[in-house]
């Protein structure tokens, strides 16, 4: 016990140093932690890392979707739909199809089922992987949605071609309609136990006497009750998991209601997500020197052939599906082209190369059954693993390095009509206060003129607004008041630092208590997000 939990603390330890020097050079942290994984996992004397497939599925898949489709707009969502379902669903069954011919007649003894399992389990491209990489590079905020509502769905049903092949492998018995029907039937219900959770759930966040601990914790065991419940009647534990994460996320301001619960829920949620990505992309590469030792028949080479074959075939079927869907026929209507305005091939190039693997994958690969159910030894399963894990590794590192230069080479900026970010921001706070204004002018008039209090409020009010108004102008202002905007964030910043060592001085003082100190600081942190937020 005291073992393993060493092995835990330093890889975490390693995970954070990684993530820091992958921010210090801009290279996107999940290829910087499977590589280091590869290098660990191959030093002499190191321990070899087994990883439960059951551990990735359970205890790392639920957050990662819920929190994925928690922070996903529901209106980009609904808006990409048709690209969204035909690169979720059509691409993968496509790759799938694609993956099990290529297979068949690469491979020595493999079959068309074996092809389809291999397929459902490389099928996937990786949120976390593409995002990460798109932070350091500016790209159209379409692109950006597309990617993550396709990883939204395709875990889903890659997962669900992958469990039908695999019964169709264990059994020798495969049924293309009764496949199909029971596609729709696994996704279906996965969604409809995903929502009776979520409402549930709803009920106890709005209608019971809760606290911020209570609500908090709550969030962290929504997904695993989803998730739990659809697996338990052998349906979508994904589907479950991302239709109840966006139904509880459109209905957050009612059940998160206060700004402390918020801030606690998010501030939780934001470090455990950090650590289980990290973790579980450090032992994606950790994994395969386990996975080697146990080849069987095939040479290293042989394997790694077969890998680089199939990751090949991956990478082409995605890139030459993305065109379709960026210039279908005018019968599909419009709005299914992913730029409405000018359907350029810059566009789909870009969401065509972001199709890195990642968690799904390894952990669909692993859960493969070493025996069947006639105990004898599951085909080819160390070559499976093996062919995943290569996948895995050229698209997350190749495609993932040469991204962020395909982008600058490819020259694409952002067309979309929407208005810039900042502006956003700084529009809708002069809308909350001038709402907040007016609410206390017309309902506590009287309050204004007898309370001292709610006078300063008013007045503070009024200070916001107008100190919001002139940066929003500012954001379209000539470079000499740019440059003056700068002095001002600059001198803010330095009051910030000065108001900390006060705080510490009154500390050590002892002119007031630690609880109160803590409290100010806390006060102190909002106050300067809340002015970081709006600057950027």
């Amino acid at each position: 016990m005291h073992h393993n939990l060493l092995l835990i603390l330093f890889l975490l330890f390693i995970v954070f140093m990684l993530i820091m020097i992958g921010q210090k050079i801009k290279v996107s942290y999940p290829i910087l932690l499977v590589l280091a994984g590869l290098a660990i996992g191959f030093t002499p004397g190191m321990p070899l890392v087994s990883i439960d497939p059951e551990l990735i599925f359970l205890i790392f898949l639920p957050p990662l979707l819920y929190e994925a489709a928690w922070f996903t707009s529901w209106g980009d969502f609904w808006e990409w739909r048709r690209p969204i379902g035909m690169l979720a669903f059509g691409l993968v069954i496509i790759t799938s199809l694609v993956v099990a011919f290529v297979s068949v007649q690469l491979i020595p003894g493999f079959t068309m089922a074996l092809g389809f399992l291999l397929g459902g389990i490389i099928s996937p491209p990786d949120a976390v992987a593409a995002t990460s990489v798109l932070k350091n590079v500016k790209v159209p905020k379409r692109v950006v949605t597309i990617l993550e509502g396709e990883s939204l769905v395709n875990d889903a049903s890659s997962l669900i071609v992958f469990r039908f092949a695999l019964a169709a492998v264990i059994t020798g018995q495969f049924s293309l309609q009764a496949a199909v029907s029971d596609f729709f039937v696994v996704s279906a219900m996965g969604i409809v136990i995903g929502l009776v959770v979520a409402h549930i759930v709803y009920v106890i966040h709005r209608f019971f006497p809760t606290t911020s601990n209570i609500d908090t914790a709550l969030t962290l065991m929504t997904p695993y009750f989803m998730y739990m419940a659809a697996e338990q009647f052998h349906f979508s534990g994904v589907m479950a998991v991302v239709s109840g994460g966006l139904f509880l996320s459109y209905r957050s301001h009612e059940i998160l209601t206060s700004g402390s619960t918020r801030l606690q829920a998010y501030g939780v949620w934001s470090t455990t997500i950090f650590v289980l990505n990290g973790l579980v992309f450090i032992l994606i590469g950790l994994e395969l020197p386990v996975i080697v030792a146990d080849l069987g028949g095939y040479s290293v080479g042989e394997a790694i052939g077969y890998g680089l074959i199939i990751s090949l075939v991956a990478i082409v079927v995605r890139m030459l599906w993305v065109f379709p869907i960026a210039y279908v026929p005018k019968w599909f209507g419009q709005v299914v082209r992913m730029d409405h305005k000018n359907p350029t091939w810059k566009a789909p190039t870009v969401v065509g190369w972001a199709g890195m693997r990642g968690v799904v994958s390894l952990a669909s690969a692993l859960s493969v059954p070493v025996l069947l159910n006639n105990g004898q030894p599951f085909p080819h399963r160390n070559l499976i693993l093996v062919i995943t894990f290569i996948v895995i590794l050229v698209t997350l590192v190749f495609q993932g390095l040469t991204l962020p230069f395909l982008i600058k080479w490819l020259g694409i900026v952002e067309i979309d009509d929407v208005i810039p970010e900042e502006e956003q921001e700084a529009g809708i706070q002069l809308k909350l206060k001038k709402a907040a204004l007016a609410r206390l002018t017309e309902h506590y008039a009287g309050e204004i003129e007898e309370n001292e209090l709610v006078r300063f409020l008013k007045k503070d009010l009024e200070d916001d607004i107008s100190s919001t108004s002139q940066w929003l102008e500012s954001l379209e202002c000539e470079d000499k008041d740019k440059q003056e905007l700068e002095v001002y964030n600059r001198v803010l910043a330095d009051l910030y630092q000065v108001k900390r060592k006060e705080l510490f001085r009154l500390k050590k003082s002892k002119e007031f208590s630690d609880e109160e100190i803590r409290k100010q600081e806390a006060y102190l942190d909002l106050d300067e997000a809340k002015n970081t937020q709006t600057q950027h």
